[in-house]
């Protein structure tokens, strides 16, 4: 019998060109068109939703009213062409990953069904693809760019521009440089990663290059560093189409030329006649990332075993995603989001409740969708068709692929929402912004706020040396981030500088140590010393350790790998005196709003990032004060342009009256935007006034000054105690859970992996993206020591 609702069926429009197709896998779970009962194809929407035991295309239908679906399943082809072996495209001015045709890989069979005629399977429609209209919207939908590689082609996008250095490049005439000249570099006889200076001919090596042998000496920055001389071209990146690696030392970062063709004229060069003979910096980036591992080897040379089941799935690397993987496998490691997050019968009751249209656009769906693949186990097995060349060789899994996580958690993210390596402690923390956000903006989530258990109160306390009055401040911190001092005891035989191990426990009490500073202070009316010590308000239920191991160098910031040692046992035990005791008897306060009026309020992340590349607090506060108060990034820049000013470490005046920020008044779309999230008029005009109008900052305020309710006579300084909790009772212990380690020169390259006991007292395992094995523990004693963050569960 026909299907009767064909007609339904014809109406319906394929998908538009900025329209994502869910069609790889399941946007509530991991099932994939891989597996034996492939993955249906809304044709009303396109979201992609499983069947047999979890069905969640059916709670889509039901919520929907859609009734029709395309199933989608294929299987590799027995012999295919591998893209990883085409050469990169020439044209290197943009980046762009060509969508693979994946006809050329697999087979496909698809399927139209009618759930109206079959509310349990679905009913096929073999009928239906004979006509025209309804045939065309098949094929639309299975060549459309499917949703995951959607986001991956967006991301992986990378523009250079050009700068101002580019833009006014000064010449030097010095005429043709001969075959001879280019042969090597000037210092040194590397003949590979060669720069020519585009203001002298000077013919310079790169920089080495982590992970690559014979990479460079670095005698071209040698030459910016010794003329300033900031421009230069990478010989073998050059195209006949004018496309070459440019680079500007001045800017510290990869540039257009749109007169390189001219430039290079001038040394004699004809890009017309150029042939690229080496990848570029963005490609061998592409490729090192993808390629890069871990020692998956114990220290006698065995093979480390790899797990599987409940809790040991991996996560495939996307590109450069191993930061957000190995904090992903870190937060679901404890009870707190395991809880929160992987309940199927809470799973389900949102999945019919969810208010957003589409689960690939909801926080709440994609995270549980994560904590599902993780957990449940049931896509932790062997990659399906491992071969092996040795008998003895480790199978690995094939990993989870979380993209639509990364294209909705990332997404307006100048950062996140790239393919570039990127900063795990810096994910974290954005992470938890988002989740928190997301809790607030229904209701409902608030109180079951898992980010809660990071969140606790560190005490200000400020003395003035003159009248001894003080004031006292607590601020909601989710990180302790802590200064590692780098003390050089050597090289080592491959000339590499060695340095000191420092105990981790000095390390925090430096941050809780008094610090004397300059103060403008308003009960004695003029500049003074003061005191300033910080003490914890409260303590966290996880407590989250960053290890700042950074120092520049030439400008740019560098990851030092300093030995840190861990106390007995992997534990921190704070006692009375790292715990903030408030106001004493018999201290007197500064005057009202003193803190608020003299001193003003920072950015705790930016101020941390700067401070962690060894620039002095006064200066990052007076570059986060003249930029918004927000961006380390920009701040950082104008740190470098005002560097000789005679003022530069001079004390902050104390401000005058208003608001702590001194920030302008708001918008009305400003207030409006915040008010949709819940908070009253007032509430959003004081926070974006706190937060000199950065809407972000005015959310993240907002969530740490819970009892403000925007009046003028509201006090500004945060609540004694933070909203999220935490304890005083002292002693409190901690015992290491987790700890993400790096490995590279700076925290956006190299590679990125986790290591997470198993269970109370357990082993240790290794989560290095989709690899998960079995911890070697001589190794975990070594790695431990160069961490880069230490998660710490009370005791």
């Amino acid at each position: 019998m026909s299907c009767v609702h064909l007609a339904d069926l014809r109406r319906l429009e394929s998908p538009r060109l900025s329209q994502s197709v869910h069609r790889e896998e399941c946007t509530q779970c991991f099932d994939n068109q891989d597996g034996p009962q492939g993955i249906e194809v809304c044709l009303g929407c396109f979201n992609g939703g499983c069947t047999g035991e979890r069905h969640h295309i059916r709670t889509h239908l039901q919520k929907s009213g859609h009734r029709f679906t395309l199933n989608v399943k294929r299987k590799p082809k027995p012999s295919s062409k591998r893209m990883d072996d085409e050469e990169p495209p020439a044209k290197i001015s943009k980046l762009a990953i060509v969508e693979e045709r994946e006809e050329d890989k697999y087979e496909h069979t698809t399927a139209v069904k009618c759930w109206s005629c079959d509310v349990e399977k679905g009913r096929e429609i073999p009928e239906a693809l004979s006509d025209p209209k309804i045939k065309s919207l098949v094929d639309e939908t299975m060549h459309s760019l499917s949703s995951a590689r959607q986001s991956e082609v967006k991301a992986w996008e990378e523009e250079f521009e050009a700068c101002e250095h580019t833009l006014m490049l000064q010449q030097t005439t010095v005429g043709a440089i001969p075959a001879s000249g280019l042969a090597h570099c000037t210092a040194c006889e590397l003949t590979s990663n060669l720069w020519l200076c585009l203001t002298c001919g000077s013919l310079g090596c790169g920089r080495a290059q982590y992970g690559v042998v014979g990479g460079g000496n670095g005698h071209g920055l040698k030459h910016f560093e010794e003329t300033g001389h900031p421009v230069s071209v990478k010989l073998g990146t050059i195209t006949p189409e004018g496309g070459a690696d440019i680079y500007c030392y001045q800017c510290n970062d990869a540039k257009l030329d749109p007169a390189l063709a001219e430039h290079l004229s001038v040394f004699g060069i004809n890009v017309k006649t150029a042939q690229k003979t080496e990848k570029s910096m963005t490609e061998m980036q592409i490729e090192h990332n993808l390629k890069y591992d871990f020692s998956l080897t114990s220290d006698d040379g065995r093979a480390l075993e790899p797990l599987f089941g409940p809790g040991l799935t991996g996560l495939s690397n996307l590109g450069n995603s191993c930061y957000m993987a190995s904090v992903l496998q870190t937060i679901f490691a404890l009870p707190a989001f395991q809880a929160r997050y992987f309940s199927p019968s809470a799973t389900t009751e949102h999945a019919a409740q969810c208010p957003e249209t589409l689960p690939a656009d909801c926080v709440e769906c994609q995270m549980r969708k994560v904590a599902d693949g993780l957990l449940s186990g049931r896509y932790s097995h062997p990659a399906h068709g491992s071969s092996s060349s040795s008998v003895d060789a480790p199978v690995f899994q094939e990993g989870l692929r979380p993209t639509g996580f990364k294209a909705l958690v990332g997404k307006g993210h100048e950062e996140f929402s790239t393919m570039k390596q990127q900063d795990s402690e810096e994910f974290l923390g954005y992470l938890v912004t988002v989740l928190r956000r997301d809790a607030h903006k229904y209701k409902d989530r608030a109180a079951d706020d898992a980010t809660a258990i990071f969140t606790y109160g560190m005490e200000q306390r400020l003395q003035c040396n003159d009248c001894s009055k003080v004031s006292y401040r607590t601020d909601a911190m989710d990180v302790l981030s802590v200064p590692v001092p780098a003390i050089e005891s050597g090289k080592d035989a491959d000339g590499k500088t060695l340095y000191t191990p420092i105990p981790l426990v000095q390390c925090v009490e430096a941050v809780l140590s008094p610090e004397a500073l300059e103060y403008g202070c308003p009960s004695c009316a003029k500049g003074v010393h003061a005191l300033k010590q910080a003490k914890f308000a409260t303590f966290p239920e996880v407590l989250v350790v960053h290890a700042k191991k950074f120092q520049l160098v030439n400008w740019v910031p560098a990851k030092l790998d300093i030995p840190l040692i861990l106390p007995d046992g992997d534990e921190l035990i704070f006692d009375a005196q790292h715990l903030g005791r408030g106001l004493q008897p018999n201290e007197v306060e500064l005057p009202s709003n003193a803190a608020a009026s003299s001193a003003p309020q920072f950015d705790a992340a930016a101020m941390a990032q700067l401070e962690g590349m060894g620039f002095p607090a006064i200066r990052c506060q007076k570059a986060l004060l003249a930029t918004g108060n927000a961006n380390a990034e920009v701040a950082m820049e104008w740190l470098f342009a005002h560097m000789d000013d005679p003022d530069i470490d001079a004390p902050i005046p104390p401000q005058s009256g208003g608001s702590a920020a001194g920030g302008p008044e708001p918008t009305a779309d400003q207030i409006a935007m915040l008010a949709d999230m819940g908070f009253t008029a007032a509430q959003a005009r004081k926070a974006l006034r706190e937060t000199s109008g950065n809407a972000e900052r005015a959310v993240e305020w907002l969530f740490n000054h819970p009892d403000d309710t925007g009046a003028d006579e509201a006090p500004a300084a945060a609540p004694a105690v933070p909203a999220a909790g935490g304890t005083k009772d002292v002693p409190v212990k901690y015992r290491l859970k987790a700890f993400i380690s790096h490995k590279g020169p700076s925290v956006h390259s190299g590679h990125y992996v986790a290591h997470i006991r198993a269970g109370e007292g357990g082993a240790w395992v290794l989560f290095n993206d989709e690899k998960v094995v079995k911890a070697d523990e001589e190794s975990v004693k070594e790695l431990k020591k160069l961490a880069y963050l230490y998660i710490f569960e009370r005791a």
